[in-house]
């Protein structure tokens, strides 16, 4: 694994308009790119199905504008302490059973604490893993020492999203920096776990500050291993609640641009899913994704697992088989 910190700088102006560029191609003529540029480097069968479940629900001390689980919004959600081990075992088995191979655990912390709780996360993490999936997590901030504990249980991959660009962040969120999030990227990578790392489009960001994102990502060294793409959920109680929905091929763009910037990562097809038709997710299927997730994502729906199989079968795609 390599051992390269990501960069607090800012993506290189190369990058940046590179990014631009491509978003800004005619649609078909991106996709065609994309399409190709995913076929050097991946099976174009093969999608990586995962799974992701709350661990500890609500009251988390963030402002996200866009999310239901912050305690600065009024969303209704209700607050839920940490789940334990037996009911994770549990959620592994029945997401091995449904196809995924992948299984996600969220909690909504600002950071990570030493004490009984993050001893317990680290239990979960050895749970997963002996039910045979990869494991992965998304706990907030952590440092170095917390990422190796992690990594010594099992873990494959952490996810801590930069969520939209450096120009836009401050209309998202202002109880953490950019650069904090760059640092618990830093903390991952030198602790030897793989990164998942994305964002969120539709936040009221303009195609520039997109391209900005994705820049940002791609300038990473190395960049992420898995890169997934939401679109905004807007739930009610939230900042974002009446934001409108960014329009279908914008998402594509994003999905194709983010397959030629990074060509070996993983592009998850994350949030938003179930309210794309089936011929826009083929789209960007055909533009690189190469990962789902199955069934509802921490708070927010997903879309029926039998959808799903019924979708990849029409599409000729199939899971990721790790056994």
């Amino acid at each position: 694994m390599a051992s390269a910190s990501p960069s607090t700088a800012a993506p290189s102006s190369a990058t940046l308009d590179r990014a631009l560029e491509l978003l800004d191609r005619p649609l078909l003529e991106l996709v065609y790119e994309a399409a190709s540029v995913h076929r050097q480097h991946h099976d174009p069968r093969q999608v990586q199905c995962a799974h992701l479940f709350s661990i500890k629900t609500g009251a988390c001390p963030e402002d996200c504008g866009y999310c239901s689980q912050s305690a600065h919004h009024g969303s209704g959600l209700q607050k839920e302490k940490l789940t334990d081990v037996p009911t994770v075992e549990a959620e592994a088995r029945r997401a091995r059973e449904a196809g995924a191979d992948r299984l996600c655990l969220g909690a909504a912390w600002r950071d990570v604490k030493d004490g009984p709780d993050f001893d317990r996360v680290l239990d979960m993490v050895r749970a997963i893993k002996s039910e045979g999936l990869e494991a992965c997590a998304t706990l907030g901030m952590l440092t170095r020492e917390q990422a190796g504990r992690l990594r010594d249980a099992g873990l494959d991959y952490y996810n801590h999203n930069l969520d939209t660009s450096r120009s836009h962040y401050a209309e998202i969120i202002s109880t953490r920096t950019y650069e904090e999030r760059l640092a618990t990227l830093e903390a991952v990578r030198e602790a030897g776990v793989q990164v998942c790392c994305g964002g969120i489009v539709g936040l009221g960001e303009s195609r520039r500050q997109r391209a900005e994102f994705l820049a940002e990502l791609a300038d990473l060294e190395p960049a992420p291993e898995s890169v997934p793409i939401n679109s905004l959920v807007p739930i009610e109680g939230t900042p974002l609640a009446q934001q409108e929905p960014l329009p279908w091929d914008e998402l594509v763009r994003m999905v194709a641009t983010a397959r030629i910037l990074m060509p070996t990562s993983v592009v998850r097809l994350s949030a938003g899913r179930e309210d794309m038709t089936e011929e826009a997710q083929a789209l960007c299927f055909l533009a690189g994704a190469n990962s789902i997730f199955l069934g509802e994502l921490l708070t927010t729906p997903g879309r029926e697992r039998a959808d799903d199989a019924a979708l990849l079968a029409k599409l000729g795609l199939v899971p990721v088989d790790r056994s």
